[in-house]
């Protein structure tokens, strides 16, 4: 499954670079590109992470999932 759009990055390239010692979200943003761009697919990436046993240590997402609101707004042509 794509899980960022933007970079075209699935949650088979996430898996594969952590099974490869990529062990925080700052490296997988560093080495995949994820969440960069529009920045909508970090809860996902997370997840991800989260679910490969990573984030007991540095992913940044508790066990307990909280959600977190988002905003998005529309650009008007002047």
């Amino acid at each position: 499954m794509i899980v960022c759009v933007c970079k075209s990055v699935s949650d088979r390239k996430i898996r594969t670079a952590i099974a490869g010692g990529v062990d925080s979200f700052d490296e997988l943003q560093f080495e995949l590109g994820v969440a960069l761009c529009c920045g909508k697919c970090e809860e996902s990436v997370r997840d991800v992470m989260l679910q490969s046993g990573v984030c007991a240590s540095r992913c940044g997402v508790g066990h307990e999932h909280h959600a977190v609101p988002l905003t998005f707004y529309e650009r008007k042509a002047a």
